[in-house]
């Protein structure tokens, strides 16, 4: 679940009915502050930042915003009724911990949409507040640059932490991992025997996508994207990506990759953010700024084309490693 969806299911949603220790509210809403900071609550308008896990009653973790090495960040919308997820937001201020069961019937009974493909009664968020910005209807102008600033300082931290990021993946993983001019490192689980890709070939490849904390964020293969819970029936039959290689149709890290090996090879990339999406990250993704990614790939086959055409791009090409599927 995408950082985007998740925010849109928190204002979709109200929520009820827990065990002992929860405090309750109107609309079945029931809440506990675990750890409670002195401090103005968050307001309607104000910037917030949270991280957040949201589960299922079965211990089905729907999102994870440690996983995604990143908090989640929205402007405070009015409660969409008195009872639902930002009322109860609503009643924190920075520094707070808290768990939220949501009763999907009773958000229901509310006119909220119901969400797909959740079993279960309950969707349950354990949030914490890391920051806000209080909205100052007084200066605009202030309250954005404060907004602009805290992007700023969050950009410059997941910079630093980059690199030991890749390096702790590689160490923790205890692999041997070959580092080319461009920065991409390329582990190799089995040599290829058949033919090298050119560019300008089209290439059939199975792959999978994580992120250095392991959490797998896409993939081709339907028994990894069922043991990852992202598996999509809609995107049933799973099967290979087909593209055309070295035409940027794909971020610079894996075309560059997909280039060294040789068919029926199977490789691990290890792509820096600069070769990945950059200092911007993933627009509505789950994928930061300065967010280095792992790919395990498998060369299934490569198909000559016409001859070559453009070059590797340099830069990082706002285009997902799954283009042209639907999921």
């Amino acid at each position: 679940m995408k950082k985007g969806i998740l925010i849109m299911s928190m204002a979709a949603l109200g929520f009820a009915a827990c065990q002992g220790g929860f405090e309750k509210g109107p609309a079945g809403l029931e809440y506990k502050i675990h750890t409670h900071a002195a401090g103005d609550s968050i307001k309607e308008g104000d910037f917030i930042s949270l991280n957040i896990i949201a589960k299922t009653d079965a211990d089905s973790v729907l999102y994870n915003s440690y996983e995604m090495g990143r908090a989640s960040q929205t402007f405070v919308p009015k409660p969409m009724y008195d009872g639902d997820l930002f009322y109860a937001i609503m009643k924190l201020s920075k520094g707070d911990s808290a768990t939220i069961k949501i009763d999907i019937d009773s958000a229901e009974k509310k006119g909220q949409p119901r969400p797909q493909g959740i079993k279960g009664k309950y969707i349950i968020y354990t949030l914490k507040v890391e920051d806000i910005i209080k909205k100052d209807t007084t200066n605009e102008q202030a309250f954005e640059q404060k907004i602009q600033d805290f992007f700023k300082t969050e950009g410059e931290k997941m910079q630093k932490a980059e690199a030991p990021k890749i390096e702790k993946y590689i160490s923790s993983n205890k692999l041997e991992a070959k580092k080319l001019p461009s920065g991409l490192q390329i582990v190799t689980e089995k040599e290829g025997t058949g033919v090298q890709p050119k560019v300008g070939d089209t290439v059939k490849v199975h792959y999978t996508g994580k992120l250095t904390s392991g959490k797998v964020f896409d993939t081709s293969i339907a028994e990894t994207a069922k043991k990852s819970g992202i598996y999509n029936p809609g995107r049933e039959p799973y099967s290979t990506l087909d593209l055309a290689i070295g035409q940027g149709n794909v971020i610079p890290g894996f075309d560059e990759g997909v280039l060294t090996m040789k068919k029926g090879g199977k490789s691990i990339f290890i792509i820096p953010s600069n070769l990945a999406y950059g200092e911007h990250g993933m627009q509505g993704g789950m994928i930061g700024p300065y967010t280095p990614l792992v790919f395990e790939i498998e060369l299934v086959d490569v198909i000559p084309g016409k001859g070559a055409a453009a070059q590797v791009p340099a830069a990082p090409a706002p285009a997902d490693p799954h283009a042209g599927h639907n999921h």
